[in-house]
């Protein structure tokens, strides 16, 4: 009796200083001004974390005489609302456009705090996430902690079937693309030129692989995504750029990643040896080069070796 008493009090002290570091947390957004009304909230080059919370996404908004429209909104149910207050701070016109990119959680389970407004997303990326978000969510609970508190899936409500939309002054062109995750939305901003790539484009900081439909089918895509005319590209991850660096930089890991692991499996090396792999020295000065490369030869080197035997 007088353990289960004393568990009870335990338990209740932790709750209640779990919730207290919880609502003192902050994803601290400071949206940057890349163009005429457009924003970028820029991520940390980092994994996910209980100490930065899942902010390792770039977010953007564009404020348009008829309403605010966003391009992803972030690892949570915190960033979404966050990420409005940082709205509010430039404009008082309501979101009325929300598009998620792809079925990644980092990208669009910050949903909820805009749920008045038209959230598009392609229709396979739609299925997938009514697929996969659920075991999402719970990944990111496990991996981020409180950060995630009443973080629930909110579906995109409207499926992105057409090419172009115009909303005020801002007329925007959608690109399908399935390199990343089979599902891919890259949207440009033909008014100022900006390009929102998703994670079909990361810059210094590697890129993921667990949902590739393969390494040929991404950097044949990477090569139609650098035809796009634009003046500014807007990664998934890392800094936004005005050139093509990071799309060469994606090519010329994938090239060498696609050599690499080949080259492993035709010599039938176990994927234990393929992980010790050093990464060439410009390869290796991105954030994250070694991790990142140890989970995709987890993701992809047992196709080569198949096709190796």
């Amino acid at each position: 009796m007088y353990q289960a008493i004393l568990h009870r009090l335990f338990t209740g002290v932790v709750l209640m200083l779990f919730a207290l570091t919880g609502q003192a947390a902050s994803y601290n957004l400071k949206p940057q001004q890349i163009a005429p009304n457009t924003y970028v909230l820029q991520g940390l080059m980092q994994d996910f974390s209980r100490k930065n919370g899942g902010n390792i996404v770039n977010t953007a908004f564009i404020v348009t005489e008829e309403g605010v429209v966003v391009f992803d909104t972030g690892p949570s149910l915190r960033y979404g609302n966050e990420m409005r207050q940082a709205i509010a701070a430039i404009t008082d016109k309501p979101v009325i456009h929300v598009f998620n990119s792809h079925q990644h959680p980092d990208h669009f389970l910050g949903n909820q705090a805009f749920a008045e407004a038209t959230i598009w997303a392609l229709p396979k990326t739609g299925a997938q996430i009514a697929q996969n978000g659920g075991a999402f969510a719970e990944n990111m609970y496990r991996m981020v902690g409180d950060w995630m508190r009443s973080t629930e899936v909110l579906l995109p409500t409207k499926p992105l079937e057409q090419q172009t939309m115009q909303v005020g002054k801002h007329r925007l062109k959608f690109f399908e693309f399935t390199g990343h995750t089979g599902a891919d939305l890259v949207m440009l901003d033909e008014t100022t030129g900006v390009l929102f790539t998703a994670d079909m484009v990361f810059f210094q900081r590697m890129l993921t692989t667990p949902h590739t439909p393969g390494i040929e089918v991404w950097r044949k895509e990477l090569q139609d995504l650098a035809a796009i005319p634009f003046k500014q590209l807007v990664p998934g991850h890392g800094p936004v750029v005005k050139d093509t660096r990071a799309i060469d930089q994606m090519v010329g890991y994938l090239d060498w990643l696609d050599s690499t692991l080949l080259s492993a499996a035709e010599q039938g090396r176990s994927m234990h040896e393929v992980m010790k792999t050093p990464l060439p020295e410009a390869l290796a000065r991105i954030n994250l080069g070694q991790e990142e490369f140890i989970r995709s030869v987890v993701h992809l080197y047992p196709g080569y070796e198949e096709a190796a035997f």
